[in-house]
């Protein structure tokens, strides 16, 4: 069965981007890249990846799952074409390679993508897409950046209290500050 992956650059203070849907200022240079883009190559942006000669062998992702905000802040119609991409949203519509824009619950589509062969499924964000499917998340993967922002949009927007226990599987930390933490969900029973 494919794993739901929540990857995303969280700072200190727990936001995936200011209120605006800022991301600039997280590091994007220092030597926490080199590891970020050896074992997660998939998740460049597909015109980026080829620029910076890495490539991308969908050996990690098949998938991309994105909110319209975090679809829209790349201003290209297929950012992830290596990659099957579904955008949420309820009322826009995009065309591009490999890409779906759905009004469907994300919870139906990540059971349905969970019972398909293929690689991992990316959660790219944002904040209340995660929310919306925190139950189904079975791996993190916490880029955490030595940033306080005050503000901006959560790493998950609003969801009721209840505390869920994840293992920690691996942390690295960099000169830059940056701390890649991986974890995956607890299951008992």
């Amino acid at each position: 069965m494919r794993e739901l992956v929540y990857y995303v650059a969280v700072t200190l203070d727990g936001y995936i981007a200011g209120p605006n849907g800022e991301f600039d200022a997280f590091l994007v240079e220092g030597d926490h890249m080199d590891a970020i883009n050896d074992r997660f190559a998939d998740t460049l942006p597909t015109d980026a990846a080829a620029a910076l000669g890495i490539r991308q062998e969908r050996t990690e992702f098949g998938t991309v799952l994105m909110g319209w905000n975090t679809y829209a802040v790349g201003g290209v119609p297929s950012p992830y074409r290596h990659l099957r991409q579904i955008v949420f949203s309820r009322t826009h519509t995009a065309d591009g390679e490999n890409l779906e824009v759905t009004s469907e619950d994300p919870r139906a589509v990540v059971e349905r993508l969970k019972s398909e062969e293929g690689g991992a499924i990316w959660l790219c964000g944002g904040g209340a897409l995660a929310a919306t499917l925190a139950d189904e998340i079975d791996r993190l993967v916490l880029k955490r950046q030595p940033l306080f922002f005050g503000d901006g949009i959560p790493l998950f927007g609003e969801r009721p209290y209840r505390p869920e226990r994840f293992d920690l599987v691996e942390t690295s930390a960099f000169r830059t500050g940056v701390v890649v933490s991986e974890l995956v969900r607890r299951r008992e029973g």
